[in-house]
């Protein structure tokens, strides 16, 4: 049980070590978050540690429902410092689509269910970021989506209990967050060329 617990902290830790850069750097004006995505993450990312703690995830949870806390508090200093408000036709379906997913949970009361549609919901929160970071590759940080991939990994070493409904969600996100580093990495070197 210690091992769950010091790997909750290092995962804990991570969340902190990657918010909190990424936090000063939007207050700089350095990083522009898109606010839809960010509050697609917070709500769905919240949503998921109750969903896991109701799946029995333990002390391998806390790390997610810190991560949504944070997460909500950058959507809001997104809209307050008007980093990335621009909203498309296609950031308003992503937006529509997470906020009406998120009532299916009350509607099946199974947290398999929750997790699997927030996971869904939250990988469509990062289409309004993707066609953002698309075309300003520069205005998003790869060192931030490193260490929350790491952060995922570690959160899934840290679970008491395996089980679709606690391991999908973190699993999901690392891997999102390995492809939109790719996709950033690779637009950084063809603007440069």
């Amino acid at each position: 049980m210690f091992y769950k617990e010091l790997m909750s902290a290092v995962a804990i830790v991570l969340t902190l070590i990657a918010f909190f850069p990424y936090i000063r750097a939007i207050i700089q004006g350095a990083i522009k978050p898109h606010v839809f995505s960010w509050i697609i993450w917070g709500s769905t990312t919240f949503v998921v540690f109750l969903a896991q703690l109701e799946g029995k995830a333990g002390v391998g949870a806390w790390p997610i429902g810190v991560s949504g806390i944070i997460t909500i508090f950058i959507a809001l200093l997104a809209y307050i410092k008007r980093s990335d408000i621009t909203i498309t036709r296609t950031d308003l379906l992503f937006f529509v689509t997470a906020m009406t997913s998120l009532p299916f949970w009350y509607f099946t009361s199974d947290p398999l269910w929750a997790v699997v549609i927030l996971t869904t919901v939250d990988v469509l929160g990062f289409g309004p970021t993707v066609r953002k970071a698309y075309v300003f590759p520069q205005t998003e940080s790869l060192l931030f989506f490193a260490v929350f991939s790491l952060r995922n990994i570690i959160v899934i070493i840290a679970l008491e209990n395996y089980s679709i409904t606690t391991v999908l969600f973190p699993a999901v996100i690392a891997t999102a967050c390995i492809a939109l580093i790719a996709m950033i990495s690779y637009r950084r070197r063809v603007l440069v060329s």
